[in-house]
């Protein structure tokens, strides 16, 4: 019998019962903010104003968009124009570049001018004090209402210069069939004719954080929610090339009966798949191919290891060897430090999202005891909250600073974690949307290989253990709780 409760005036919420946290739609933040990009060619300041747009858009669901002045050149200007095109004394491509930045300024302008908070970047060199001056004094005639912030990448070490231009310039349209060496020269030459009118960006000019070889940061009157989230998240960032390895635990005994959440432990075929998972972490994670005296050889690099505090996950890693490697520490001290390879690390917020009161039940068992629940469910699976449970959109707010983590981490990492979990991982990193994060196929016995670049991230997946080889493997989710989302890829399917 349900209980008479005496309230009168109950406290409504806006959104509805099955409310969104603030957090995670954008409310906390309160101002607009305009991000100034300044550097040198080949500092990664595209690859900064794309992290940061994907992370506070994913994240904090605020409007984000990068305005690079490179891409508006390449479709006014064309794409392969010669270094003199960037000499500060070429009057002629000075107009015409000075139209290209104008044309991107027209356009952030215009997006910020809608309503609602929002962040725009205005990626560009920005390398002189009078040209940022010009940037200043139009953001403040068009009367905004926006915060501003200069973000400097400032790049001098020799060795990550020419890694950056090599991996990410030269496959740009501007160099599309240009020898690597010629390509190289010409950006070069480029890069020295800005060089020859650039000032770093000093207090007098208002708040800015400067980046220096990603290592160290220089931080001037930043205040304010947004600029603060931004902060933190650039102080996490590098250009160093690293490895995700995203595997669901082994089959527990809740899939073998298809109960959805719950502590299990691992059926017979997680065990096995826990042993094949340790056997590729040894020899393909936690491993490299180097060639010593004319001969290759595979060498132990160190590796990192991520669980959630459910036995599902922690049994999955339990045959994962430790062994201790010599390694030297990269603070720039040149320490010697002992590493323990995979040491154990068992973080909550990677637990699978909590379904409440149906914790333990089968989706065939919530159907016929709470209707409406599973019928909420079905119409919309990223905001559905379990009672007295979670929501996609719960998930995403206590995976927040696991996204700060994960752009820090430079060594190879194992994430075993869970279905809900690496849905919203992977969605972050691929581009998709929140809304299409719920639905990623997300196979037991697989790997799903995450390379981040500087444009983008590189998928690649790896059967351990081939579904034949299972009686049952309980993953029979309702199929119409999928949505039609042509352009999105790898959505769950009735086969997975």
């Amino acid at each position: 019998m349900t209980p008479v409760i005496d309230n009168p005036k109950p406290h409504v919420i806006p959104e509805g019962p099955n409310a969104t946290p603030l957090e995670v739609v954008g409310a906390t933040a309160s101002d607009k903010l305009i991000i100034i990009m300044v550097g040198l060619p080949g500092s990664g300041k595209t690859f900064v104003s794309k992290r940061i747009c994907r992370y506070i858009s994913f994240f904090h669901d605020i409007p984000s968009k990068i305005f690079n002045v490179g891409d508006y050149r390449r479709e006014i200007c064309g794409a392969q124009l010669p270094a003199s095109f960037y000499d500060p004394q070429n009057e002629e491509a000075l107009a015409a570049r000075n139209k290209v930045c104008s044309a991107a300024m027209d356009d952030l302008v215009a997006f910020m001018k809608e309503d609602g908070v929002r962040l725009a970047v205005y990626d560009a060199t920005n390398s002189s004090i009078e040209n940022r001056k010009k940037i200043l004094k139009r953001l403040a005639h068009e009367n905004i209402g926006a915060k501003k912030m200069f973000v400097e990448v400032i790049v001098d070490d020799d060795e990550m210069l020419v890694e950056n231009i090599r991996t990410v310039k030269l496959s740009t349209p501007d160099y599309k069939g240009v020898d690597d060496e010629k390509a190289l020269e010409d950006f070069m030459k480029r890069r020295k004719n800005y060089q020859s009118v650039y000032s770093s960006v000093s207090d007098s000019e208002g708040s800015y954080c400067r980046v220096i070889n990603y290592k160290k940061f220089e931080i001037h009157n930043v205040r304010g929610y947004l600029p603060l989230k931004v902060i933190h998240f650039i102080m996490n960032l590098h250009t160093l090339p690293r490895k995700f390895y995203l595997s669901r635990h082994g089959q527990s005994e809740y899939n073998l009966l298809g109960k959805i959440g719950g502590d299990s432990g691992l059926s017979r075929n997680g065990v096995e798949y826990a042993r094949r998972l340790a056997k590729y972490a040894k020899e393909e994670i936690g491993t490299e191919t180097k060639i010593v005296d004319g001969k290759e050889v595979k060498v132990s690099v160190p590796a990192r290891l991520w669980t959630s505090t459910l036995q599902r996950t922690i049994e999955t890693s339990q045959f994962i060897e430790h062994e201790e490697i010599d390694m030297t520490s990269d603070n720039g001290d040149g320490d010697k430090i002992n590493w323990l390879q995979f040491r154990p690390n068992e973080r909550r917020n990677l637990d699978e999202l909590y379904a409440g009161l149906c914790d333990g039940m089968t989706y065939k068992e919530i159907e016929k005891m709470y209707p409406d629940e599973f019928a909420a469910r079905q119409n919309d699976k990223l905001a559905y909250r379990y009672p007295r449970g979670e929501s996609y959109m719960d998930v995403t707010l206590r995976l927040e600073p696991l996204a700060h983590d994960l752009e820090r981490t430079r060594e190879p990492l194992l994430c075993i974690a869970h279905q809900g979990i690496l849905r919203i991982v992977y969605a972050y990193f691929m581009g998709l949307s929140r809304a299409e994060a719920p639905y990623v196929k997300i196979p037991l016995n697989h790997l799903i290989i995450l390379t981040p670049l500087a444009y983008g991230c590189h998928e690649e997946r790896v059967c351990l253990m081939p579904k034949e080889e299972m009686v049952n493997d309980g993953q029979d989710e309702p199929v119409t709780s999928m949505p039609e989302m042509p352009n999105a890829t790898n959505l769950d399917v009735p086969s997975c």
